[in-house]
């Protein structure tokens, strides 16, 4: 095995999210569905962001959210998404980088803009995505960094990136090099909107190269398509080596072989925006893995980073999660 310089590595889109409260009178107004996330072309998102108030804008997107969460915890993390060489590309590079992320994507000149995630926040706490992806889509296998993989301990997918024929390409040229490194793989399935879009190729990405699926209860449940949570972790117990699937406010459940964890919820005083919710929990464990923390700590890591983000507007930890995690007694 070569050196392990990172933690954690991510791949998926390099976005940034613009975040701002609005109540559900606006939500109708410009016509989308409370809770969703939608796509939408350059139009839609210059008038939704013409409309909007006061907004914090912020590098996001799932994977990088997750791995900005890992460099929170003290963790070693990378990034790798692509960028445009505009006002977005400098605001996404300088901010994953300032939380201490390793981030080497080159900008890229006279193509689509950078990806861009018009998030409205309502008063409970609820979060509708209005998603612009831009440049995203133009993800290939020449901008992976394949030495970088090979020197992380966790490579970690999003499945939002899986949509064009090349960003597949790319998935599995990076799968291959991070096996040929000796290192572990992971998955998180993103939307359900992505299962069922690519719900095959997905199945033979766990079934055959991918050491640690994450998934929510819904997306899990559209992945074997059954309306029972219970028959679909059994299917995702036989198909993935390791199972991590939440439940919101249920919870969540690590199934590993024969083994079963159930990891409670962190309790939080008042939900303000649930944004990122799903990313954070994944940088918990993942950072506890990475570590060789055993499971149930790496699910109690996981479930307190969960609970931080979801007691403030935003994405990203407003805390050192290394300094939450000691003052909750998880790790010392």
């Amino acid at each position: 095995m070569t050196d392990t310089r990172y933690d954690v590595i991510g791949i998926g889109n390099a976005i940034v999210d613009i975040i701002g409260r609005c109540d559900d009178a606006f939500l109708a107004a410009v016509g989308v569905t409370k809770g969703s996330m939608r796509l939408v072309d350059a139009d839609e998102v210059k008038k939704i962001y013409s409309s909007m108030g006061p907004a914090i804008e912020i590098s996001g997107g799932s994977a990088a959210n997750t791995i900005a969460g890992v460099a929170s915890f003290g963790g070693r993390a990378a990034f790798i998404g692509t960028i445009a060489d505009d006002d977005f590309g400098k605001i996404f590079s300088h901010d994953i980088r300032s939380v201490g992320v390793a981030f080497n994507a080159p900008a890229v000149a006279n193509g689509a803009p950078t990806s861009r995630s018009l998030i409205l926040v309502t008063p409970d706490g609820e979060r509708t995505m209005n998603t612009f992806l831009g440049i995203s889509t133009s993800f290939t296998e020449a901008q992976l960094d394949l030495e970088m993989i090979g020197a992380a301990s966790i490579l970690y997918l999003e499945g939002y990136l899986f949509d064009e024929p090349q960003a597949k390409a790319a998935f599995r040229s990076a799968l291959n090099a991070a096996k040929k490194a000796g290192r572990k793989t992971a998955l998180t399935l993103s939307d359900g909107f992505c299962v069922d879009r690519h719900r095959g190729e997905f199945l033979e990405l766990i079934r055959s190269g991918i050491d640690i699926l994450f998934a929510n209860e819904s997306e899990i449940k559209s992945l074997y398509q059954t309306d029972s949570f219970e028959i679909a972790a059994e299917n995702a117990r036989k198909d993935a080596k390791l199972a991590v699937l939440t439940r919101s406010g249920k919870g969540s459940e690590i199934h590993s072989g024969e083994q079963s964890i159930t990891i409670s919820p962190f309790p939080v005083e008042k939900v303000v925006d649930t944004t990122g919710a799903g990313d954070l929990y994944a940088a918990g464990f993942l950072f506890g893995y990475a570590r060789g923390l055993n499971l149930e700590i790496a699910g109690k890591l996981a479930s307190l980073a969960a609970s931080e983000i979801i007691s403030h507007i935003g994405a990203r930890p407003s805390v050192s999660l290394a300094e939450f995690a000691k003052q909750h007694g998880v790790i010392s």
